[in-house]
């Protein structure tokens, strides 16, 4: 009975605690209406919108992926820099297409985020079927290089991380 009336308890109180933190104030009223629409946002929500279980298969292998990651920024900024600041005809833009191994929500929204945090890359696109990424490459030196160091630089450890 409880869990019907309160589906996702802990996504209500997560929202009311955002709701006080925009409202800048601890008020009865503030606090009654966060709860308020805390429980009514998350009844609403039911379960058609939660992502698959994220199961941790790995989770050392986080901190070396964080570590790739941080490296590779640092970088893709000092080749981007020197290639913004050198003559124009020197770049090479071109849009890639990566073949994807998994379709696990959070294994993707990483790598997305990965792949477009690192200066240089942006993800354009991903295919309705989530089996290709477009990526977009500022300087494309070689094009199966680039999508073997995407695939197994950043998607195998994520593969191995959220045992996809």
């Amino acid at each position: 009975m409880l869990k019907r009336l309160f589906p996702h308890p802990w996504l209500t109180t997560l929202l009311l605690l955002c709701w006080l933190l925009l409202m800048n104030d601890m008020s009865p009223g503030n606090l009654v209406l966060g709860a308020v629409l805390g429980w009514v946002i998350s009844f609403a929500i039911g379960e058609g919108l939660w992502l698959q279980p994220v199961y941790f298969g790995r989770p050392w292998l986080l901190v070396r992926l964080w570590l790739h990651v941080l490296i590779d920024i640092v970088v893709a900024n000092v080749e981007v820099a020197l290639l913004v600041l050198g003559p124009t005809k020197r770049m090479r833009p071109a849009f890639i297409e990566v073949p994807l191994d998994s379709t696990h929500e959070i294994a993707l929204t990483s790598l997305i985020a990965i792949v477009s945090l690192s200066p240089g890359t942006l993800c354009a696109e991903l295919s309705d079927d989530r089996t290709c990424l477009i990526v977009h490459v500022l300087d494309l030196d070689d094009e199966a290089a680039l999508i073997a160091q995407i695939k197994s630089r950043y998607e195998a450890p994520l593969l191995e991380i959220f045992k996809c």
